[in-house]
């Protein structure tokens, strides 16, 4: 994921929290648990408490908070003259909400699935015929429920607005009051804390605080996001203003998301540190892991190596190969830093580590969410 930043001032580059990005991350978190295992307690004990009404219409149009977040989430991105400053509050970020035109609106809340047609943009479901077939058909994936949901959407956008506006309302009494309550203050210091460092050491040392999935070139022309989708946006477009906006979360590890739809100011949404984001693995180093060990004698060495350290003669003597073979897969091994070697005497002795292959599960996960 690239976002072109040539020529972009560093004053146009903002960190600011979103009470409605935020709400979206919860509906998100409620509707798919099992994303974010650390916040089990909470999702349990809020969906627990959930009048059956609103657990109801949760799910009637999750497909705008569940395996894909929508747009509708960051209206200030679509708004010039916002200039990429969410809302202080959920009730104006859902006045911004409130400003999108039918068109734009209901083509953010139908873009349901990661579709390749998201960076290309195009027409809106309301007025082009093909664009709202290819809608309706990633809703019916979804389920009949979400399948009638949008095609009351297309038929009646002003009502369907409403009844979403007044479901975000009767979730901010029922429960995310209490959340913003309680995170707002992390969040605001999160984006205190990263506007200084950009001020006075610069965007790469503020990106790096952000993600370590995060990377700026030297020449400070792109911003390179490492994620499993491909897409391109850009940061100086004129018709919405040049700008970057950052959002913090506290309820969003491991997703990492980037908002480049055509049109739409790009927006980070980023989680807020945590011990698991110190030690994320970009996705082509967990491939290569993965790949390393996808060798059935690969596997056999490790089941060795796990236990103890072994040396190459011992490794070759034990599997019956030569020991420059032992060699040629223990340098796949190590290569994709899988071992830990020490010397001992004329001797060199290998290992597995064991921290490393603990994290491969969550290193997977957090590479395929993020």
């Amino acid at each position: 994921m690239q976002i072109d930043i040539t020529g972009l001032p560093e004053e146009r580059i903002v960190f600011a929290p979103s009470p409605l990005a935020e709400l979206g991350t919860a509906l998100h978190t409620l509707t798919e648990p099992g994303h974010h295992p650390g916040l089990h307690g909470w999702t349990t004990a809020t969906c627990a408490a959930l009048k059956p009404d609103l657990a109801d219409r949760l799910h009637e149009a999750d497909f705008l908070w569940g395996p894909t977040f929508s747009d509708i989430s960051m209206p200030f991105a679509a708004l010039a003259d916002t200039q990429g400053m969410p809302g202080a509050t959920l009730a104006q970020d859902l006045d911004l909400l409130d400003r999108l035109d039918d068109e734009l609106y209901v083509a953010a809340a139908l873009e349901i699935s990661c579709a390749s047609l998201y960076s290309r943009g195009g027409p809106s479901p309301l007025v082009d015929r093909e664009a709202r077939e290819q809608a309706l058909e990633r809703a019916v994936a979804r389920g009949p429920r979400q399948a009638e949901f949008a095609r009351r959407l297309l038929a009646d956008p002003p009502a369907v607005r409403a009844w979403i506006r007044r479901f975000f309302e009767d979730c901010d009494e029922a429960f995310f009051a209490d959340v913003w309550r309680r995170v707002r203050v992390q969040l605001a210091a999160d984006a205190r804390h990263k506007t200084e460092v950009l001020r006075h050491k610069g965007l790469a040392d503020a990106l790096t605080e952000v993600s370590a999935a995060i990377a700026v070139d030297e020449e400070l022309t792109r911003i390179t996001v490492d994620k499993l989708s491909n897409g391109r946006t850009t940061a100086v477009n004129p018709a919405i203003g040049a700008g970057l906006t950052l959002v913090p979360t506290s309820l969003g590890w491991p997703h990492l998301m980037v908002l480049h739809a055509p049109g739409w100011r790009p927006v980070v949404h980023y989680p807020v540190a945590t011990p698991e984001l110190s030690r994320t693995s970009s996705v082509d180093l967990l491939q290569q892991r993965l790949e390393a060990l996808a060798h059935p004698m690969r596997i056999r060495i490790c089941r060795n190596l796990a236990r103890t350290a072994f040396s190459t003669g011992e490794l070759a003597a034990e599997h019956g190969i030569s020991a420059p073979e032992v060699s040629r897969h223990l340098a796949v091994l190590k290569k994709a830093g899988l071992l830990q070697t020490r010397r001992r005497g004329r001797y060199v002795l290998h290992q597995l580590d064991h921290q490393v292959v603990a994290r491969l599960g969550s290193d997977f996960l957090e590479g395929v969410l993020r």
